[in-house]
């Protein structure tokens, strides 16, 4: 399957150049179809650009807390000198989403 997603214009940027290799997203319907092997179609909201990775591997956790502890946050899109903060994922999801739906890590390869 192909799925597409949006990311903002950094974390399209980190994913194009390989150190962003986890997305963080809620474990709902749309995304609990996604499987190994897939193909997901990212597009930089702020310029349209697009690239394509393979799913590589996914995880599912109750809570970004739990997430935030399995990877370095480089993979998740932070510089090496950022606070890897799970909280920061309360500017895309409620509290209440999170705990209806869970999260998921998906780890994505670029395709070249």
């Amino acid at each position: 399957m192909i799925y597409q997603m949006e990311l903002w214009h950094e974390s399209f940027l980190k994913v194009l150049e390989g150190t962003k290799t986890v997305e963080m997203r809620l474990f709902d319907e749309k995304r609990s179809l996604i499987r190994k092997g897939d193909t997901i179609t990212f597009f930089d909201v702020k310029t349209n650009d697009s690239v394509s990775c393979q799913v590589v591997d996914l995880f599912r956790y109750s809570s970004f807390d739990e997430l935030y502890k399995q990877f370095d946050k480089q993979s998740l899109g932070y510089h090496p000198c950022q606070n890897a903060d799970p909280y920061d994922m309360l500017a895309y999801y409620s509290k209440q989403q999170i705990e209806k739906y869970g999260v998921l890590a998906i780890e994505i390869s670029v395709i070249k």
